[in-house]
């Protein structure tokens, strides 16, 4: 297998290309991203920020480091890159971002997935500056760069496979950054996804509503999938990682997050869907 780094990239102030010049990306305006030592770059402009630190903290990225690379959500990464590498020849040479990679757990897996001929250019995005120094510190081969799905620092048309994993999805950016013939690979939690942890932290669950498979603007439905498996846990820093990594540890109630600290095994289902759309 042969791993490299995505270099189609685009400024963030302008949209032009950028073009690397020894520690630094630099647009023919004059605008200058510096590459941090550790080989990732910060492309996500003060005006395209939300807050002072945007994204997962540095305790929340460090919990979910933990939690995947003891191989919970091993599948869940098997399956992607399967339908990520499917259709492409044994000799082929494609772009792949993952929009929001978190610390890069399923970009490895990819990197690792990836056919002895094949020539993969890796780019992982995160808008969290914790999570993309800890994909860098992990694993060097592919592109890291801080940025926000809602601007991508992407030139239009240079990706080949986008993933998004319980991620935030702007399709319309991800229809421009793809290629006519590339797909995007989204991974959405079902109805059962770790709902006998939700059954602990919130009084009551709402209904679920019924899952449409219709396809966002911009895009063709290709095929759809659902992994579902059971989960065993043991220890309260396991079961306090997993909910340090989700949005429930945000949402739930304080009474629910006290029951939910005191439990050491519990059993989960892990539900999802993974979709694959061609761009249109």
């Amino acid at each position: 297998m042969n791993i490299t780094p995505f270099q189609a990239l685009a400024c963030p102030l302008d949209g032009v290309p950028l073009q690397r010049c020894g520690s630094t990306w630099r647009c023919q305006a004059g605008h200058s991203f510096d590459i941090a030592s550790q080989g990732h770059a910060h492309l996500l402009p003060v005006q395209h920020k939300r807050s002072r630190d945007p994204g997962d903290s540095k305790e929340m990225v460090a919990a979910r480091r933990r939690f995947l690379n003891a191989g919970y959500y091993q599948p869940i990464a098997a399956a992607v890159s399967e339908a990520a590498l499917a259709d492409l020849p044994a000799t082929a040479r494609a772009a792949c971002l993952d929009a929001g990679c978190g610390e890069g757990y399923c970009l490895r897996r990819l990197a690792a997935a990836t056919g002895k001929g094949q020539t993969l250019a890796l780019l992982g995005l995160d808008i969290s500056k914790w999570a993309i120094l800890a994909a860098a510190k992990q694993e060097p081969r592919p592109n890291w760069v801080v940025g926000s799905n809602a601007h991508l620092p992407v030139q239009t048309g240079s990706i080949d496979r986008l993933l998004c994993l319980f991620g935030f999805p702007v399709h319309a950016e991800f229809a421009r950054v793809l290629k006519p013939n590339g797909e995007l690979l989204q991974v959405d939690a079902g109805p059962d996804h770790l709902r006998e942890l939700r059954e602990i932290i919130y009084p009551r669950l709402k209904p679920e509503a019924t899952a449409k498979l219709l396809a966002p603007p911009g895009f063709a439905s290709l095929a759809s999938e659902n992994l579902r498996y059971s989960l065993d846990l043991a220890g309260q820093k396991t079961i306090a990682d997993l909910l340090a990594m989700t949005p429930h540890l945000y949402r739930a109630s304080a009474e629910g997050l006290a029951v939910a600290a005191e439990l050491t095994t519990l059993s989960l289902t892990v539900d999802v869907r993974l979709t694959r759309f061609a761009v249109t």
